[in-house]
């Protein structure tokens, strides 16, 4: 018997995302206590040709980004109940993880590689004006929740000034704003 990868293969986990009940208190807990930051917040972001469970959604949430080493942190408010992995089953609001990201550059192979595993597609959209996002619903488990991300053009350079800022941060502006 030969041993599938499952999402591992797809590749490695780049990001944790939560989703916590007070946003502004776990903003002031990563930084203050975590020593994680600053963090890039990034408001109002509608993701282009969004679906949940294949229908559309005009979704809204607030994102701040930060790194930790080599591990970016996510947290996300939502800004509206339209249907996402943020409502319904899948709307466990809390202080724990809530999903995992791994990269890919080739979004249609990761995704038959999630199903082929028994995962569910649950959201689905364009980002920026190449890159793809998948939300999939691994079946089980903590952490079950995967984001597969095929970055759009510029993404890396974003990330990499996030990350820049994380390593030579000294606690001062913790929060900060970013526009698109």
């Amino acid at each position: 018997m030969t041993h599938s990868p499952g999402f591992a293969g797809i590749g490695p986990v780049m990001q944790m995302a939560y989703w916590p009940k007070d946003f502004d208190a776990a903003l002031k807990h990563w930084t203050e206590v975590m020593g994680v930051g600053p963090f890039y917040l990034l408001e109002n972001v509608a993701l282009e040709d969004m679906r949940y469970r294949g229908e559309p959604t005009k979704f809204v949430f607030t994102m701040a980004l930060a790194y930790w080493g080599n591990v970016q942190i996510e947290l996300i408010r939502p800004l509206n109940n339209d249907p996402s992995i943020y409502s319904g089953e899948h709307g466990q609001q809390g202080d724990a993880l809530h999903h995992v990201c791994v990269l890919t550059d080739d979004i249609a192979s990761a995704r038959a590689t999630a199903e082929a595993t028994g995962g569910v597609v649950l959201v689905e959209a364009k980002v920026g004006a190449d890159g793809a996002v998948l939300y999939v619903d691994s079946g089980g488990g903590p952490g079950k929740i995967v984001e597969i991300l095929q970055p759009a053009s510029g993404s890396e350079a974003l990330f990499g000034m996030i990350s820049d800022a994380a390593r030579d941060w000294d606690g001062s502006d913790p929060v900060r704003k970013l526009s698109f």
